[in-house]
């Protein structure tokens, strides 16, 4: 590998963890709320489609 690339990408690496921030309990707390929304509503897609394939090939 070419050191100009490593150097570029480890700016590129430093730049954006100077840019980040750690989340308020806001900020978190909803964060978590959409990510458990979005996981209960893929199960809940899941299961439908699994009892569906249950009824309609068994």
């Amino acid at each position: 590998m070419d050191l100009s690339k490593i150097k570029n990408y480890t700016s590129h690496c430093w730049r954006v963890l100077r840019i980040t921030k750690k989340p308020d309990k806001i900020e978190y707390k909803t964060i978590v709320k959409a990510s458990g929304l979005g996981i209960a509503l893929i199960g809940i897609i899941g299961f439908l489609l699994q009892i569906l394939n249950q009824m309609l090939f068994s």
